[in-house]
């Protein structure tokens, strides 16, 4: 699995012009899933975001998770992070994992950050999405589980 990760003071996903999630300070995580991707994975990310210190500390310093920030997480899935650009100028999507394989591991990860207590919103797995985010810092890091 991949995901970018980025801090947020807010964030919000729509569909058909409707907010279907949406959340104050915290992290917007967008997801991709491969084909080996299982449920050791995700939950070794929904591990790694939830415990990534990105969030200040009273000196100042990127030392607080989300969780100890008492943060939330807007979870969106986007099989174009596996997009291979290595040849020509149309990216190939082969390397990303198909519906039926894809959305029970980000359903997955979503359960697991509710496991650590955090307050997570979803895009809409499937639908063309339209994302809006304020990134703070700009923090922004990508995460890659094998």
């Amino acid at each position: 699995m991949r995901a970018i990760v980025q801090r947020v003071s807010r964030a919000c996903v729509r569909v058909d012009g409707q907010a279907v999630g949406q959340i104050g300070a915290g992290l917007c995580v967008l997801i991709g899933v491969t084909h080996r991707d299982g449920a050791a994975e995700a939950g070794r990310l929904a591990a790694k975001v939830a415990t990534l210190r990105l969030f200040g500390d009273e000196a100042g310093v990127m030392n607080r998770s989300v969780v100890e920030a008492a943060g939330a997480v807007l979870v969106v899935s986007q099989f174009t992070l596996y997009g291979d650009t290595s040849r020509g100028r149309r990216p190939s999507w082969s390397a990303a994992a198909p519906r039926a394989h894809a959305e029970p591991l980000i359903d997955t990860v979503v359960a697991r950050l509710v496991d650590y207590g955090l307050a997570v919103a979803t895009g809409r797995f499937g639908a063309h999405m339209e994302v809006e985010l304020v990134n703070d810092g700009p923090v922004t890091v990508l995460v890659d589980v094998p």
